[in-house]
């Protein structure tokens, strides 16, 4: 009888550790072909400002926002369930880069892929739009999906407080929207803190497969200008840190932005092709959500993998005031 309970109990054992195994593989596979680009949104109505993120305690501190993007692909869904697994340990306000639900961004999709994943944690999650999100319908299923905390339906674009942090959320399928320029310029007028991070899908530096891409750069400009100290972006699959920048490109400690690639949300990635000008950090070995951890006048940042995987990145910044 107990050589008998002690087969089963082997047979368990290595039936579970191929499915680990063949889920590692499954999150880890490399698809170096850059989707598409979609075509934007148009709106006529810029929306207001979101109200504020309730952060429990004091925020001197620090209040936590963690997270990452090109998340759900169900062909390879073992990489988004290693990533929402790592969100279970985590708390604060989630961000996401775009591109949530694969291929198409359709309900079936969001239901599917997003839902049994990463969707456990939708009430607290401040998402950012793709350029898969906006395949089906421009975009409807992922407005009806996140409701309020996508910002007003059909635009994209918000913004709200987090402990002493004002966060902007945008759209870089907005291509030349003088809607959401003019909204972000009245956004970062009334906001004076000293503190600012924004969030997109479409990276403006990038190591990856897409490379850096200018469709933003008005953007970084105008955050340049206000003195915004934080940028987090995907759509190419990888982890890559940036020195702090300015509008063109070049390094600049005292009033730079950093910027973070953070594409490994679970579906798939991409090789690097050629080293970025300031480009610090990179890495295509491992899925991981970023956690920052925001304070008064400065950040802490913390790359962490999915597990089993060793790379990490950590360090922080201080803001470059307003």
């Amino acid at each position: 009888m107990l050589n008998s309970i002690a087969i089963v109990l082997t047979t368990v054992m290595l039936v579970l550790a191929a499915d680990n195994l063949s889920q590692t593989r499954d999150a880890l596979r490399l698809d170096v072909q850059p989707p598409a680009p979609q075509r934007p949104l148009s709106s006529s109505v810029p929306p207001g400002t979101q109200s504020a993120v309730t952060t429990p305690g004091n925020p001197d501190d620090g209040v936590v926002l963690v997270g990452a993007g090109d998340i759900a692909n169900c062909n390879i869904l073992g990489g988004a369930r290693a990533t929402s697994a790592l969100l279970d340990g985590i708390e604060g306000t989630i961000f996401t880069t775009g591109d949530h639900a694969y291929e198409t961004g359709s309900v079936k999709d969001f239901q599917n892929c997003y839902e049994p994943t990463w969707g456990r944690h939708k009430q607290r999650t401040r998402p950012s739009i793709g350029n898969h999100d906006l395949t089906t319908d421009r975009g409807k299923p992922y407005f009806d999906y996140f409701g309020e905390n996508a910002g007003p339906p059909g635009l994209g674009y918000y913004s709200y407080e987090l402990g002493a942090w004002h966060i902007i959320s945008l759209n870089s399928a907005q291509r030349g929207n003088t809607l959401q320029m003019k909204w972000l310029r009245d956004d970062l007028a009334v906001h004076q803190t000293d503190c600012v991070l924004a969030y997109w899908h479409v990276a403006r530096f990038s190591s990856g497969a897409h490379g850096s891409d200018p469709v933003m750069a008005d953007v970084w400009k105008l955050l340049y200008e206000a003195g915004a100290d934080v940028v987090l972006s995907s759509h190419d699959h990888d982890y890559e840190r940036f020195a702090p920048m300015d509008d063109k490109g070049k390094a600049d400690s005292v009033r730079g932005i950093r910027e973070f690639v953070v594409g490994t949300g679970g579906g798939g990635v991409y090789e690097f092709k050629r080293a970025a000008e300031n480009s610090e950090v990179r890495s295509n070995k491992t899925y991981g959500v970023l956690k920052l951890t925001l304070k008064p006048g400065k950040y802490y940042w913390e790359f962490i993998p999915m597990a089993g995987q060793t790379f990490r990145d950590s360090g922080s910044g201080i803001c470059s005031g307003r």
